[in-house]
């Protein structure tokens, strides 16, 4: 099989973030009033009380999201105690956004701030054990700034 040079399609992204979580239906609503998630559709799983995927888009960005199927080795975070992966949200009102997700019922795990690289940047984690950070730019900086900033951050 070879490559198609319209992959992704024009339409999706070539990246997708899928979450698990323990209550679909309680995490779509927490990423609506959090990250003004839209909806665009849910699959209920035949015969079972669960959501087996439902796909919504905060920003451009479609997220994709199901209940836990451990039966499949399908856990969510809150599961496996943790999660290494943090998803990252660049908005246009870093202050905003990140109360408003504290309002819904997320957590905050590093403060918004202005940091050295130029963004004002926090993190979150929501109710399903899902980590989140924040940001907006608030300088415009060149590479050699950002480096002598980090240089200065870290001594």
């Amino acid at each position: 099989m070879t490559a198609s040079a319209n992959f992704p399609a024009p339409t999706r992204p070539a990246i997708t973030p899928h979450l698990v979580v323990s209550d679909a239906n309680a995490a779509i609503d927490f990423y609506q009033r959090a990250f003004n998630a839209v909806e665009r559709y849910r699959m209920h799983t035949p015969g079972r009380n669960s959501i087996m995927h439902a796909e919504l888009t905060i920003g451009n960005s479609p997220i994709y999201l199901n209940d836990e199927f451990p039966e499949y080795g399908s856990v969510s975070p809150l599961a496996l105690q943790g999660s290494p992966v943090t998803l990252h949200l660049t908005v246009d009102d870093a202050d905003a956004w990140f109360e408003r997700a504290v309002s819904a019922g997320a957590t905050v795990t590093m403060p918004l701030e202005n940091m050295f690289w130029g963004d004002r940047y926090g993190k979150l984690v929501d109710p399903f054990g899902h980590h989140w950070s924040i940001s907006c730019p608030v300088e415009e900086l060149s590479p050699e700034e950002i480096n002598r900033r980090t240089e200065a951050a870290f001594r």
